[in-house]
């Protein structure tokens, strides 16, 4: 049965026909109108329409960056969309005609790497999305964890730092200001300006007049010993953040996507050394695994069409779906 997944971007909507194992069938995207509420809705409304003019669809699941009450219907707030207390879920049903389900972003996409990613044999996971901000998704005994208001698993502001960096959310010491794409960048700038190791980081920096997430990862993959150490400090703030998870979630296993889960086993390396480092009961506790995550692009739209057909099937049969059934088919 095909679902729909829109993920809406600060700069771009992602649009897709997804079927029952996770493949997209058909796509689309367009630029994201950011500042104006009423043409974002319009915009998401013509890509549904396009999308389902070939294919039967049983639902549509939309993906945005924000907090989602537990109804999967109000966005409460955007950080980079005019969206507070919008009832997006009501609006696009009323203009679409189909079941429309709302969620997070990160839990979008960390969905669809549990259903048919790297998560697909484990029951217990947790997601770290490094990109320019720190995102996450938890999934507990098969099921998505989003908590009481629908707004858990903001794992970015996880406090790491007691009094540490200033956070945009208002607090500081957050994980997403040491774990961050921005975070690695900061780290590379000190690097560059101790020289030394960070020399070849310095050069770049001087060609372009700035250091850039790019430079910084090109040099990552040339095995530079300034970039290398900057991701080391970032790998081992991600370790300690994930022992505090650990400790309260006890996941199978730690998934890590976004641009910086590029360098591979260059990032989880740190990440494991300083996850067993602060790991409480070492040797007598069973240890996650810490793998990268397989979609390296569409999971937001995978995992909003997926879990909108779950929601779909489930209110009307629950039995009819399994979170791993359709997947472990297709695997």
């Amino acid at each position: 049965m095909h679902a729909i997944g829109i993920d809406i971007g600060g700069t771009k909507i992602a649009g897709a026909v997804v079927d029952d194992l996770g493949a997209i069938v058909a796509e689309t995207r367009r630029p994201t109108p950011a500042g104006d509420s009423a043409l974002l809705e319009d915009a998401v409304v013509e890509m549904v329409t396009q999308l389902a003019a070939d294919h039967e669809v049983a639902a549509v699941g939309v993906a945005a960056a924000g907090f989602i009450d537990a109804a999967q219907s109000v966005v409460y707030y955007a950080p980079n969309i005019a969206w507070r207390n919008e009832p997006f879920r009501d609006k696009l049903e009323a203009r679409l005609g189909l079941p429309i389900l709302v969620e997070n972003d990160a839990n979008a996409a960390g969905w669809a790497e549990f259903r048919f990613g790297t998560g697909r044999l484990v029951s217990d996971m947790v997601m770290i999305t490094i990109g320019t901000g720190v995102g996450g998704a938890i999934v507990h005994d098969d099921k998505l964890f989003r908590g009481g208001f629908g707004a858990a698993a903001e794992l970015g502001h996880l406090r790491v730092v007691p009094d540490g960096l200033p956070c945009g959310c208002g607090a500081r010491g957050c994980i997403e200001q040491y774990g961050s794409g921005r975070a690695l960048l900061r780290m590379a700038n000190e690097m560059a300006d101790a020289g030394g190791i960070g020399n070849a980081l310095a050069a770049a920096r001087t060609r372009t007049g700035a250091l850039t997430g790019t430079d910084v990862g090109r040099l990552i993959g040339e095995g530079d010993p300034g970039a290398l150490s900057a991701l080391r400090q970032l790998g081992g703030w991600l370790g300690q953040a994930c022992a505090s998870l650990g400790a309260v979630l006890d996941p199978q296993l730690f998934v890590f996507g976004g641009g910086v889960s590029e360098a591979g086993e260059a990032l989880l390396e740190p990440v494991r050394a300083a996850y067993l480092d602060a790991l409480p009961a070492r040797g007598y506790h069973p240890e996650p695994e810490f793998r990268v995550a397989e979609f390296a692009g569409g999971a937001g739209v995978v995992g909003a069409a997926d879990l909108a057909r779950a929601h779909f099937l489930s209110a009307g049969d629950p039995s009819s779906y399994s979170a791993h059934g359709d997947a472990a088919a297709g695997s």
